[in-house]
């Protein structure tokens, strides 16, 4: 199966930067993907589908305007997250502005029981593929980076017996992800282009996809840091993703706990 590339070339501001940094990391890599078509476990999308708000806890050392925690320990932390009720764990492996690997992905995938979503700006089929190589449950896609080309990304993933993750921040965006058939969609309180958080993204999005009947899995993402934030996502989200206030806390466990009423 072989699916083209995105044009990240007139990708504007910091997300334009990083997806042309992977483009160039992967630029060497076959676009032919090299694999028979696999039935798609859904543990990911099955997780986040059990009833209530589930949460997606997030490795993450750092982001583009902070440093998070550059000692934290992947395997550690996702362990602590499980064992303070996370339903599913992110990962994220993109090395420069995040200071992950596909090596911290590979060693979650094999230290926890719940799934693992490998959270990276995906440019290039190659990246599908080690996504299953190191037996992840999921990708990201994003909307604005694949464009026009998210419905042939989102049907390579699931050729790969792989759950999709598709990411919107727009009402035009939504319509997309839509059109393109995803059955998990995350909407994304940060603008990419610019980093800046307004956290009446996601539900005024959310809302959207549900008036348009849409019955798959819906997440809130970036910018939650406790309780209270999260009640108003109730009954329209599926699932919330957290990353930076649980992998810079003091006691993970015990704030994964609090996070969630526990």
């Amino acid at each position: 199966m072989q699916v083209p590339l995105p044009d990240v070339s007139s990708i504007a501001g910091v997300l334009g930067e990083i997806c042309r940094d992977r483009a160039a990391d992967y630029a060497d890599q076959p676009l032919e993907v090299m694999t028979e078509a696999r039935v798609q476990s859904r543990r990911f999308e099955h997780a986040l589908k059990s009833g209530g708000l589930q949460l997606i806890a997030e490795v993450k050392r750092s982001r583009p305007s902070e440093v998070i925690n550059l000692s934290l320990n992947a395997v550690s932390a996702a362990q602590q997250y499980v064992m303070g009720g996370a339903s599913a764990i992110s990962v994220l492996t993109e090395p420069r502005r995040f200071h992950g690997s596909l090596t911290d992905a590979r060693d979650v995938v094999n230290a926890v029981s719940v799934p693992v979503l490998r959270k990276d700006f995906t440019v290039h089929p190659r990246m599908v593929m080690e996504a299953l190589e190191i037996g992840a449950s999921a990708v990201l896609l994003l909307v604005n980076v694949l464009g026009k080309l998210t419905r042939q990304y989102i049907e390579l993933t699931h050729h790969c017996g792989l759950d999709a993750l598709v990411e919107v921040h727009t009402e035009e965006e939504l319509d997309v992800a839509l059109e393109a058939g995803a059955r998990i969609i995350g909407v994304n309180n940060r603008d990419l282009h610019t980093l800046e958080i307004n956290l009446g993204t996601a539900p005024r999005v959310g809302l959207l996809a549900r008036e348009y009947d849409f019955d798959g899995v819906l997440i809130a993402l970036s910018g939650y840091s406790n309780r209270a934030e999260l009640i108003s996502l109730e009954g329209v989200f599926d699932a919330v993703l957290i990353g930076s206030s649980l992998a810079g806390a003091a006691d993970i466990q015990a704030s994964t706990r609090a996070l969630l009423g526990r």
